[in-house]
């Protein structure tokens, strides 16, 4: 037996391939899954078996072009009803895989469909040697289950019992294998680590450690933080089965003329994915920013609309190709063509363009301990903001600037401030969008603004292995 594992950073997707002498299976696939072929391939194996936890919220699911490419077949809960041909399983259904055994438990509760698998070597032994738990338990954290609509109690109430009833009657050594870790929106407080043992969990995993029901639900059924627009389409979307990359629209190189017609049209936005730096410098007028070296897929999925054909600005062609991989993984598939030459092409074709001027935290320092008249705003989440801001800033989180930005007064000027400059970027893009003229990126964000002395250290800006949206667990078990 023999496990490789891969992590999509980002996202911070884990998926894995169980691999033995003849044939393995993979676990949890990416949507680009051709490097699962060419391990297989470098290992002289054959990919037989695709396995789903679950119905993945936060990304795409390769299951389809695997099966597609290899012949492998699908296994998935039954009770997801997914419409694609697979083999559905319930609690107690074993795949076999030479000699290796899947076990299958129902653990339901960050979604209602939840399947664990519990890993037997024969070879060895008839105890299990680990288990994949999908999103049901991370290292230090387990899964939320308030993605669902009006059904966030209950289904707290049924991850507890997965856990509890489980889970953790698995022994000590036996290795946990995760789908996501720190990072993930699909928890609050992962860790940093890709593995654990449920021994190691039971009793240094915070969640685990809140013993009564009762807090267990509260605990993750209050202050959670805000789930991304895309984790509503992307399970529907993962159980339909998702349209292979090969059908995808080709990525169309244009040149700035080109590009201006296309972009002028109704049915057409266009996404800037360079650095915020760049972006302050020169824009396409009305483009939204995401910072390509930032949480890229994660606010494409979130917040760029889904009705709209996508062109591109990057930094040159590679990137593009980059940024067309990454917004595919969390179901942003209308991206059609780019900008050819970037900007640069754009400048010399004496186009239209827009800017935005980057503050250095000194000179904001100045502003806010002075008399200017302005607003700042501060994109962050509402945990970071709590945590740590400057005195007299409002927060309205990034993603909720697309409706709550009539709050706002669009003659006065504005800064806009996140962690880093990332986020707040994309604020003055959506801001710009609206009519806003007077606009100011915080460049370093609070990260700069409290290294430079100006403001008590930001927990979860400091951390960078951490979430953004969370900076921890009650500390004090219940």
């Amino acid at each position: 037996m023999l496990l490789k594992h891969f992590f999509t950073e980002k996202i911070a997707h884990s998926s894995y391939m169980l691999i033995g002498q003849d044939t393995c299976a993979v676990i949890d696939p990416q949507r680009d899954v051709d490097h699962y072929i060419e391990e297989a391939r470098s290992q002289g194996v054959k990919i037989t078996h695709i396995c789903q936890t679950h119905l993945h919220a936060d990304f795409i699911s390769g299951h389809m072009d695997l099966a597609e490419k290899t012949g492998a077949q699908i296994y998935v809960a039954k009770s997801a009803a997914c419409t694609f041909d697979h083999v559905p399983l319930s609690e107690g259904d074993v795949i076999e895989l030479e000699d290796m055994r899947l076990q299958v438990l129902e653990t339901p509760g960050h979604t209602p469909e939840h399947l664990s698998y519990v890993v037997v070597d024969t070879s060895r032994t008839e105890s299990p040697v680990g288990v994949f738990v999908g999103d049901t338990l991370f290292v230090g954290d387990v899964g939320r289950p308030d993605l669902f609509p009006n059904r966030a109690r209950e289904l707290a109430e049924k991850l507890y019992h997965s856990l509890h009833d489980k889970l953790l009657k698995l022994p000590d050594y036996c290795e946990v294998y995760p789908a996501h870790g720190a990072g993930s929106l699909c928890g609050r407080a992962m860790g940093a680590k890709w593995r654990s043992t449920i021994g190691y969990e039971r009793n240094f995993n915070d969640a685990l450690l809140i013993t009564d029901k009762e807090a267990f639900i509260t605990s993750l059924t209050e202050n959670m933080p805000e789930a991304p627009d895309h984790f509503s389409r992307c399970s529907d979307i993962n159980r339909r089965g998702p349209v292979q990359v090969k059908d995808l629209p080709p990525l169309a190189e244009l040149r700035p003329d080109e590009f201006q017609k296309i972009a002028a049209e109704p049915d057409t936005i266009v996404l800037d994915t360079r650095s915020y730096l760049a972006f302050g410098g020169q824009h396409v007028k009305g483009s939204w920013h995401l910072d390509l070296n930032g949480n890229f897929p994660t606010f494409a999925g979130w917040v760029l609309p889904t009705d709209k054909k996508i062109l591109l600005v990057a930094d040159d062609y590679d990137k593009a190709k980059e940024a067309v991989i990454w917004a595919r993984r969390t179901g942003v598939d209308n991206i059609v063509g780019y900008l050819e030459g970037s900007l640069s092409s754009w400048s010399v074709t004496g186009l239209p363009s827009g800017s935005v001027y980057q503050m250095a935290a000194e000179d904001l320092h100045e502003w806010v301990t002075g008399e200017d008249d302005f607003v700042l705003l501060d994109v962050r989440a509402v945990q970071e903001y709590e945590d740590s801001h400057i005195k007299g800033s409002v927060n309205i989180p990034v993603a909720a600037l697309r409706s709550r930005y009539d709050e706002l007064d669009p003659f006065k000027t504005t800064v806009v401030v996140c962690s880093s400059g990332n986020r707040s970027s994309l604020g003055t893009s959506i801001l710009k969008q609206h009519g806003f003229k007077d606009l100011i990126n915080l460049a370093g964000g609070m990260s700069g603004y409290s290294a430079a002395g100006y403001a008590k250290e930001c927990r979860a800006c400091a951390s960078p292995h951490g979430s953004r949206f969370f900076t921890g667990y009650r500390k004090t078990p219940l």
